[in-house]
């Protein structure tokens, strides 16, 4: 590993909300601009990253060093009621979902 980069912050790449192919996309933008050793963290929504950044990693020679899945904020473990049950109109409230974190080193 290369020291120096261990030292520097990480890159973030927060493609939370984005679909597939964009959190790879925004990812492999980000590598284009980093040095080798640099580290990138990428904060995704999409449940195909769990599968897709692993692949690019591969394919591309880099190493990925990490893989976690963090909870939203204030997130309530009990389903939202549906608005009709109320005699509104039908509609389900979404709740927030988790999201993956990737921390990914670039190998030269």
């Amino acid at each position: 590993m290369n020291a120096a980069s261990d030292r520097e912050d990480p890159i973030e790449v927060d493609a939370r909300g984005l679909r597939c192919p964009l959190p790879v996309i925004r990812l492999a933008e980000a590598a284009r601009q980093a040095s080798a050793g640099a580290r990138i963290v990428v904060l995704a929504s999409d449940p195909a990253t769990r599968y897709d950044i692993p692949a690019w990693c591969r394919m591309r020679g880099h190493e990925l060093l990490e893989v976690a899945e963090v909870p939203q904020a204030g997130v309530s473990e009990t389903p939202l009621v549906p608005a009709s049950s109320h005699g509104g109109h039908p509609q389900a409230e979404r709740m927030p979902q988790a999201y993956l974190r990737f921390l990914i080193r670039l190998v030269p």
